[in-house]
């Protein structure tokens, strides 16, 4: 696909979406399953720049976003740019997650699209009930996990009947979205507020029950980087250990304060053992169930990084 990346950009420039719908083809993706990602990157699906970025970017998990902050009028270039990528990334150590705009808002279509590019998971905003959750687990593709933003005072209400099968494996908490629908003013969203502690307590222990990953909400004032560090330390002290961002420096300060260092060092001492006994039999790159894909770039990380706890 980096071959082709002048083409790419000439098309979106021209805004020429047939010459790009063309230069996507749909493709085998192994899917990355791990669920151990601490720090869930937003990049909007419109920036040709960020997209290329994605192979450089300390993120564990990248939401290419389709949905809040694309134009109408670029949703549609979005949309084919994200699949572009998807193929090109047909292996990646990180988690890629699309999230679609909301289900009577192109979701549906959005998703059957991406099917043939096999993202690793589908994040749909804007979830209300199990039925429709039960509409877009019978149209997503086996192999996709299926994600859910909970933003809506109807997906709260409903938060622990979503879990309608084991691919539904991540919720995500929209709490700009949540208070405003339930009219309530977002001044309120202070760390302070036993109100906002009820919130971010009551949906991780409810994700912990049904057995989904809880990922804590985006914090947008991202230049003020002192408060974020304190949200994080009350997240942490909840019991969270995943927090979506906006920015890459967000993105080290999540890494940073989720970081558990004997989980750190168990991880890469089994990511050792399993590609050294892989290796054995001739394989260098092979999907885990708990680790995602590992070949001897990850092989190499984790030999690095049990070489600076010794040091």
């Amino acid at each position: 696909m980096l071959n082709n990346i002048e083409k790419i950009r000439a098309a979106y420039e021209k805004r020429d979406l047939v010459a790009l719908d063309a230069l996507a083809e749909p493709t085998y993706r192994m899917i990355n399953p791990r669920k151990d990602f601490r720090s869930a990157l937003m990049l909007s699906c419109h920036n040709l720049d960020h997209l290329l970025k994605i192979d450089s970017l300390n993120a564990d998990c990248i939401i290419l976003n389709l949905e809040d902050g694309v134009s109408k009028q670029d949703k549609p270039f979005g949309l084919v740019l994200c699949a572009l990528f998807l193929a090109h990334h047909n292996r990646c150590d990180k988690k890629l997650v699309v999230r679609v705009n909301a289900l009577n808002e192109g979701g549906y279509e959005e998703i059957a699209y991406l099917n043939q590019f096999m993202p690793d998971a589908i994040r749909v905003p804007k979830i209300k009930n199990k039925k429709e959750v039960e509409t877009v687990y019978e149209l997503l593709d086996a192999k996709t996990e299926l994600h859910l933003s909970i933003e809506t005072k109807e997906g709260w209400e409903a938060m622990s009947e979503l879990k309608i099968d084991r691919k539904v494996t991540a919720f995500y908490l929209g709490i700009l979205d949540l208070f405003a629908d339930m009219g309530l003013s977002q001044a309120l969203i202070t760390r302070d507020n036993p109100a906002v502690h009820y919130i971010l307590s009551h949906f991780l222990i409810t994700c912990r029950v049904i057995g989904v990953k809880p990922v804590s909400f985006v914090y947008q004032e991202y230049k003020n980087t002192e408060e974020f560090k304190m949200w994080l330390e009350l997240e942490k002290k909840i019991g969270y250990d995943a927090k979506g961002c906006i920015s890459p420096s967000q993105v080290l300060l999540v890494n940073e304060m989720f970081q558990d260092s004997q989980k750190e060092i168990a991880r890469a001492r089994n990511i050792i053992k399993l590609f050294e006994l892989k290796r054995a039999e001739g394989i260098t790159g092979f999907e885990d169930d708990m680790y995602g894909f590992i070949d001897e770039p990850i092989y190499k990380g984790a030999l690095a990084l049990l070489q600076k706890q010794k040091s």
